[in-house]
């Protein structure tokens, strides 16, 4: 694979010097101008870009086929003020917006398709709202708002918004298909045709894809395989539109998490038998689990099923032209998911057989490991505790947001009415497994030679399960949230224009758990083997077992969120801008399931944010520098331990950062450069109080944990005619702690990816590599084991080895 990225890089730098062309922008530029561009998302109405008094970035269909981004997070990797953890994989991964701390997910900003969310809480445990999204070519615009006005305009959301909008159909009938393979067995085809059904009045766009491939981690099976449809229809009226549509996604892929690497100081190698760039623990010698239950019946499980959801969107839009230049809007969505997630989660680190077999309770040489599959004696240097974790999700979603707008000569104002009603039920089953510490591992079995094989605790485990369902959750939460909000746009010169906007949330969460008692099959009359009795293993002793006993609880949010701005157009050009923004989010299902019987423990967390900006949009260079400063109260931390504990502290945080973006076209036309970055230094404040085992702490003005500091993305690209490009992309991910007590260093780390493409009239030909110089780069440790203590062995979870894609793309 080296090879193959050093000749990708190899044939990019021939192209440098090469044929000269006109002046005109380049057929595969990737750039629309910002001049020209409008935004919607985070305004009350259409806004031309360098007007809104938002920091917000935005993506082209066109730029996004540009860079090819293998998920929707490696994507949003080219927005400032994002820190974005791609190394899970096409999906599951983590967002955090302008340092705000969280357990992962999108907790702080709302995925919207459309303008309506993804799913009405994007950060639900195992169910990332990136779970629920795939980008295709049936996207038509990125726009992703950092802060600001994200708290007027959606719920949970003081982080900002990201609204991916899709494509619609006109007049002409115009079409997109896509073939694309890699170095990693992909096969995906992605089709997108619109037009008119009547002329003038009724449109229509389908499209989706499908795509099944091998994954860049080797898994021995299909790391991912499915895809997705979206249909709309849309029938324009003199005052107005009505359009309908819906989307299907049915997709399963593999979830990614920490292997052993071996760090002194900022220095990281492979941990012995263990490839850090294409190696994973989710492989398919220990992909099937099949176990009892204490409870009665059997549960089974397959890793190679991964993370599963199945999605079914339904929903509406309208829009009518009252008179007196008032006019209506109204967006209706029901979502149906249901989601069977499957991963392979470490529990600690690689320890050698001896002390494995110590913590078992086994003294001297007094064990013998053996593996399931051939029943042979095996001698493994280090072996590795693996979580196997099962959740089922149900989930569904009722949104309707009702809009009134009225124009008048210096501005316009808007009022409406947001109805979410949301529902996630919840079952998990985990149990942990052995298995030797290696890339392709092995399941083990471990039985104590100083007793016989009749003896009661002679095998540590049951066909390499060592702890069998020591946890299992059911559990509910739903939430109904009643929102009025209201916004005002103000022209107080031609140059001059003030924003405001305030938002009432009433809101009502209730749920419930079901409690659990411990059980084992001692007394079962199972056998482990045919022969010997569930007395003989341990592997049973402490089985869950759920009861009939519910705690069920309720909790209520009454708030107002606020924000106000002033936007000075120094000319058609030139723009600065200030704004001030309160906004929450409401408690995460996590922390309502710690503190059931305790509620009082836990608050939304509250921001404050003030930000300044100024932004210079010409046709051949963008520039917009934004420093802000940000404080967010009753911060919950909600980690799951490997043991099923839950962290549970709670800590308010300052932030104060700059986010720079910009754009380049210069000689002319040659050279394009993107780029952006954050410099920011998040604290935690008012940080300390008791762990669970009793001990103090204390992190006061410690490092918020998988902060960077400085991050950026700059991507030049070099057209050397009007058809044929080259472009390299660098990510860099300065230095951050893994925990609040900030013992580990995550190192700072650059990934660079390049591409060519070349297009043939209305046919695109394009190679794009990742990660080519297989940098081994950690974006996280392991939050599932508490507070790690520095170098040595450690468990985190490195970006995925170098890749090469290749397409062809069919415009018609």
């Amino acid at each position: 694979m080296k090879n193959k990225s050093i000749f990708l890089l190899a044939g990019i730098a021939t192209l440098y010097f090469n044929n000269t062309y006109a002046q005109e922008t380049p057929q595969d530029s990737t750039r629309t101008a910002s001049i020209d561009q409008v935004v919607i998302t985070g305004n009350s109405n259409p806004k031309k870009k360098i007007e809104s008094s938002t920091a917000i970035s935005t993506f082209s269909a066109k730029e996004i086929q540009k860079q090819n981004p293998i998920s929707a997070a490696a994507l949003l990797q080219r927005v400032p003020g994002f820190a974005v953890e791609t190394s899970g994989g096409e999906v599951g991964n983590n967002l955090f917006a302008r340092g705000i701390p969280s357990a992962g997910a999108y907790e702080f900003v709302q995925v919207q398709e459309d303008g309506l969310p993804v799913f009405e809480d994007g950060a639900l445990q195992f169910a990332n709202a990136d779970n629920f999204f795939r980008v295709d070519n049936s996207v038509s615009r990125l726009e992703a708002l950092r802060g600001g006005s994200g708290s007027i305009f959606a719920t949970n959301s003081p982080g900002g918004l990201i609204n991916f909008i899709t494509k619609e159909g006109g007049n002409d009938l115009k079409g997109t298909a896509k073939l694309e393979t890699s170095t990693y067995g992909l096969m995906r085809t992605d089709v997108n045709v619109g037009g008119a059904l009547v002329q003038d009045k009724l449109f229509f766009n389908v499209g989706g894809f499908y795509r099944t491939d091998d994954g860049i981690r080797k898994t021995g099976f299909k790391a991912n395989q499915g895809g997705q449809i979206r249909m709309n229809l849309k029938y324009v009226f003199d005052k107005g539109y009505a359009k309908v549509y819906y989307k299907k996604l049915d997709d399963r892929n593999t979830f990614y998490l920490p292997i052993p690497l071996v760090q002194n100081g900022n220095d990281l190698k492979e941990f012995a038998g263990f490839d850090a760039n294409y190696g994973t623990y989710s492989y398919r010698n220990i992909s099937q689990l099949n176990i009892p239950q204490a409870g009665g019946g059997s549960f089974s499980r397959n890793l190679e099923d991964g993370i599963h959801p199945k999605v079914d969107v339904l929903g509406a839009e309208f829009k009518y032209d009252l008179s007196g230049n008032f006019s209506v809007l109204n967006k209706t969505r029901y979502t149906n998911i249901n989601m069977n997630y499957t991963g392979i989660f470490p529990s600690g680190g690689p320890t050698s057989a001896a002390d494995l077999a110590r913590s078992y309770g086994i003294t001297g040489n007094n064990f013998q490991y053996s593996s399931v599959s051939s029943g042979a004696v095996m001698s493994p240097a280090f072996v590795q505790k693996l979580g196997f974790w099962a959740i089922d999700k149900q989930m569904n979603n009722f949104v309707n947001d009702l809009q009134f707008s009225y124009k008048f000569d210096k501005g316009n104002v808007t009022a409406g009415f947001y109805k979410s009603n949301w529902k996630s039920h919840q079952n998990w089953n985990w149990s942990n497994i052995l298995a030797t510490a290696s890339d392709n591992p092995e399941l083990l079995n471990l039985v104590d030679t100083s007793l016989t094989s009749n003896s009661a605790g002679y095998s540590k485990t049951y066909n390499g399960v060592t702890e069998m369902s020591f946890l299992l959750r059911d559990s509910q939460v739903q939430g109904s949230l009643n929102d009025l909000y209201a916004n005002l746009d103000y022209n107080i010169t031609d140059q001059l224009s003030f924003n405001g906007g305030i938002r009432y949330s009433r809101d009502f969460y209730k749920g419930y758990g079901v409690n659990t008692t411990s059980g084992n099959l001692n007394n079962s009359g199972l056998t482990t083997d045919g022969t010997h009795s569930f007395l003989t293993t341990t592997a049973d002793d402490n089985m869950s077992v759920l009861g009939n006993k519910f705690t069920y609880w309720n909790y209520d949010v009454n708030r107002v969120s606020f924000t106000t701005a002033l936007n000075y157009k120094i000319n058609s050009e030139n723009a600065v801008y200030a704004r001030f923004s309160n906004g929450f989010r409401s408690p995460n299902e996590e922390a309502y399931y710690n503190n059931m019987t305790n509620l009082s423990a836990i608050k939304p967390v509250t921001t404050n944010q003030l930000e300044v900006g100024y932004k210079y949009y010409s046709r051949t260079f963008d520039i917009a520098v934004i420093p802000f400063y940000s404080t967010l109260k009753n911060l919950s931390f909600t980690d799951v331990f490997s043991d099923g504990t839950s962290e549970n502290k709670f800590a308010n945080t300052t932030n104060f950062g700059v986010e720079l973006e910009g754009y380049a076209r210069l000689f002319n036309n040659l050279l394009e450069v993107t780029f952006n970055g954050t410099i920011q230094n998040p604290k935690y404040k008012d940080f300390v109080g008791n762990n669970a085992d009793g001990t103090t702490f204390n992190y006061d003005d410690n490092t918020v944990r998988r902060m960077p500091k400085f991050y950026f993305n700059i991507a030049p690209a070099v057209n050397i005619t009007k058809q044929w490009r080259a472009y390299a992309s660098v990510n860099y991910y300065g230095k951050r702690f893994q925990d609040e007590k900030n013992a580990q260093t995550l190192p700072s780390f650059s990934e660079v990816g390049a591409g060519t493409s070349y297009q043939l009239g209305k046919i695109r030909f394009a190679v794009d590599g990742t990660n080519i110089f297989n940098t081994i780069g950690i974006t996280e440790g392991d939050p599932r084991a508490g507070s790690p203590s520095g170098d040595g062995t450690i468990m985190a979870r490195p970006i995925m080895g170098a890749a090469v894609r290749a397409s062809i793309t069919l415009d018609f």
